[in-house]
């Protein structure tokens, strides 16, 4: 078997289980949005820019959690698996300090919102929503890190099963919470758009709970008595290497938010239509961002063993791989666009607007499925910093304008909004790809010494 087939293969049997995983986060989303899209256009609207603003703020902490990933990886290419699991606590300590700040910021972000220009009625239901959501930040952010250690080793059956028990448990319990339900006597309120937000929260704490209770069965011997305690050093490295990830992720996330908030003063059903495609659209993504994640291991193991051929190989690998998937996804979206719509909602004026949007979703979902796969190997190789900046170029110096003048200059509306964003993950797609072509053509340094003191 050549070395392609036999790294693909590598990577089918690591990027599935992930890639369902990141799906199967999104799919959290999807049914709050679904459920919720029972009640009507206003309540959608306001699920969606709770999500777009949860969403952001979950991704820059994320980011930065997503720092210990090339850790990990590259000290089980080393060869130092006590190092690894050293690196699982120290991640702990950073979620709780990540986590408590951007839940903060969660709890503050609705008195913000009236300055935008967002309709009242849509703020306080974005709200309320937001509050609901906030105490689940730290469960993901936790989850995060812990998953980081798992996949390092190849075990990604936890985190399949965590995502599948909290997806089967969030259903039932958003629709009880939302819409309300007797059991023998005894009623449930409908709580609205709170109980999907409170549904969703205790989904992510099961899910760090089986993932916290894989990590504790790993066995991994001669580990310190201390390995608890709290080491700045190594909090501080995986901030370093996390920070610009989380610009990185921040600013994609960002951008999107910012063309929600734009559509959101167009009107209601613009805004409803914009998330109802989005949600649509994250699904694939989604899937695309766990092949990254298979890519990014892949990629950090062989930068660990100083393997150059191989982490070349593995990111092309993953680039193929991430974009045949994306190109099967656009032509399903482009197909049938009607029956994606109409799982979202049954109001006819907002599947008409998701209908017109997921047009172009289908145009634009080779380009994110590039840039997510590049990402994940260029943050497996630790080249972080080059992440951040394109991201940032792209999006608001390219993407954004482009975006403002074709939706307001030219009275495209929330279409020409749409295709300013589809500029922008063209521009970052490209640029991923060139630069892991450089920067793989040379032996990778590793972020972490192999001889770096355990103690």
């Amino acid at each position: 078997m050549s070395a392609y087939w036999k790294e693909l293969r590598a990577q089918v049997s690591l990027a599935a289980p992930l890639a369902v995983t990141s799906a199967g986060q999104q799919l959290l989303s999807v049914v709050d949005t679904a459920v919720v899209g029972r009640l009507g256009a206003v309540e959608i609207g306001a699920v969606g820019m709770g999500h777009a603003v949860f969403g952001f703020v979950m991704v820059l902490g994320m980011g930065v959690m997503l720092g210990l990933d090339p850790l990990m990886s590259q000290a089980v290419g080393a060869g130092q698996p006590i190092r690894a699991r050293m690196l699982v606590w120290q991640g702990v300590w950073l979620s709780l300090a990540v986590g408590t700040l951007f839940s903060t910021v969660l709890v503050l972000t609705p008195w913000v919102l009236p300055l935008a220009g967002v309709p009242m009625g849509t703020t306080r239901l974005t709200g309320v929503y937001l509050w609901s959501r906030a105490p689940g930040l730290l469960p993901i952010l936790t989850f995060i890190a812990l998953r980081g250690y798992l996949q390092a080793f190849d075990s990604t059956r936890p985190m399949l099963m965590a995502m599948v028990l909290a997806n089967l448990c969030n259903a039932p319990l958003a629709w009880i919470l939302v819409h309300g339900a007797e059991f023998g006597g005894f009623t449930v309120p409908a709580l609205g758009v709170v109980g999907a937000g409170v549904a969703t929260t205790l989904c992510s704490l099961l899910q760090v709970v089986v993932v916290a209770r894989a990590v504790q069965r790993h066995a991994v011997d001669g580990l310190p008595k201390d390995i608890r305690a709290l080491r700045m050093e190594d909090v501080r490295h995986a901030w370093q290497v996390g920070f610009p990830i989380s610009l990185q992720m921040g600013a994609e996330v960002g951008v999107f938010a910012l063309v929600g908030v734009l559509a959101g003063r167009l009107g209601e059903q613009e805004l409803a239509g914009h998330q109802i495609a989005l949600t649509v659209a994250s699904m694939s993504f989604m899937v695309s961002l766990g092949v990254g994640t298979a890519g990014s291991i892949r990629v950090g193991r062989a930068v660990g063993a100083k393997d150059r051929m191989g982490a070349r190989l593995a990111g092309l690998v993953a680039f193929t791989f991430g974009g045949a998937f994306m190109t099967l996804s656009a032509a399903a979206l482009w197909a049938n666009p009607h029956f994606f719509a109409r799982i979202m909602t049954d109001q006819p004026d907002v599947i008409a607007m998701s209908v017109r949007l997921l047009a172009v979703a289908a145009v634009f979902q080779l380009a994110d499925g590039i840039q997510a796969v590049g990402a994940g190997v260029l943050r497996g190789a630790g080249d972080t910093t080059f992440l951040s900046r394109i991201n940032i170029g792209a999006y608001y110096f390219i993407a954004l304008p482009v975006a403002a003048w074709l939706g307001f200059g030219l009275d495209m509306g929330i279409m020409g909004l749409w295709w300013g964003l589809c500029v922008g993950l063209f521009v970052v797609a490209a640029g991923l790809f060139v630069r892991f072509l450089q920067i793989s053509a040379r032996e990778i340094a590793p972020l972490q010494r192999p001889d770096v003191p355990l103690h």
